[in-house]
């Protein structure tokens, strides 16, 4: 899109294109903001210092990421506070895949490369049709960056699955839960979503299943050459997944049951009653910032 077709202020836009870009904005700006809380827990427990300080510059590009896409929201009339620090938690708009907790400094690993990569597929379309100009060159920070949080996944998978033994098995257990929790990533497939207003005006350019697709051509090549084992194979041009898609998740056992087909209606009140984590993590931003105001209050 030639920069001349960019929109660059809410006087240019339809009330309709200024829902569904609000809308865009919040899903990105809470995805970004809840991964600071999901990767700060498992970075406690990474193996060295330098490790620690790799996870802690991590979670601070994330806060940066979140803040460019609730700042544009202030501009276009929203209130920044109020979005992040006053709302419910489940009234946040991010992958039901954050709600269910990292505990360890390989699944924090398999998240870099795993749900980093689903973000840098669906801001990297973002980046390259989004007819918003704000957003379009915010986004230019944010892919460098994502980038790097995602070379570090793999390059940390590659040395796990190197080290073979327990660090291996290890590896290969955060990834049979947390892969078919990416392929949810980006929603329901195309034959239940017809329509959508986000391809209409130009704020992404790919479909869910074309997303999907996408993330399953950079994450599968990269398992399978490194022993990983993922449930998902190359046909043709398309990648085929090897088990009933949806099927049940015990998100409390994160354990997936391939056995158990389920419906879409089921995954999505599954995402609507939110995951064991999302109370916590929303709790510990929103609960230090009212105690900070509690605090200042009097000065």
């Amino acid at each position: 899109m030639a920069a001349l077709d960019l929109i660059e202020a809410p006087s240019e836009m339809s009330a309709d294109y200024l829902k569904e870009l609000k809308h865009t904005l919040v899903v990105s700006g809470d995805t970004e903001l809840i991964s600071a809380p999901a990767y700060y827990l498992a970075a406690q427990r990474a193996p060295s210092i330098n490790a620690f300080m790799t996870g802690i510059a991590i979670i601070q590009d994330e806060l940066a990421h979140a803040h460019i896409a609730y700042h544009i929201l202030e501009e276009l009339g929203e209130d920044q506070e109020k979005l992040i620090f006053s709302r419910d938690p489940k009234s946040f708009r991010y992958p039901y895949a954050f709600d269910v907790p990292l505990e360890s400094w390989t699944e924090l690993i398999v998240a870099n490369a795993f749900y980093d990569q689903a973000g840098f597929c669906l801001l990297g379309d973002i980046h390259e049709h989004c007819s918003y100009g704000p957003w379009k060159r915010g986004l230019n920070k944010v892919m460098l960056e994502e980038n790097f949080h995602l070379r570090n996944g793999r390059n940390w998978m590659k040395k796990m699955s190197q080290a073979g033994g327990e660090t291996k098995a290890e590896l290969q257990r955060a990834v049979d839960w947390m892969f078919p929790l990416t392929v949810e990533w980006f929603g329901l497939p195309d034959e239940l979503k017809m329509h959508s207003k986000q391809l209409d005006y130009k704020l992404k350019g790919k479909t869910n299943d074309q997303l999907r697709q996408w993330w399953l051509s950079l994450v599968v090549p990269y398992c399978e050459e490194h022993g990983v084992k993922v449930p998902a194979h190359q046909e043709g041009e398309q990648y085929v997944l090897d088990y009933p898609f949806p099927c049940t998740f015990d998100a409390e056992a994160r354990r997936w049951d391939f056995k158990d087909p389920c419906t879409w209606d089921d995954v999505l009140a599954r995402w609507r009653a939110r995951g064991p984590r999302n109370a916590e993590m929303v709790a510990m931003f929103q609960e230090e910032f009212h105690t900070f105001r509690k605090a200042h209050a009097h000065n």
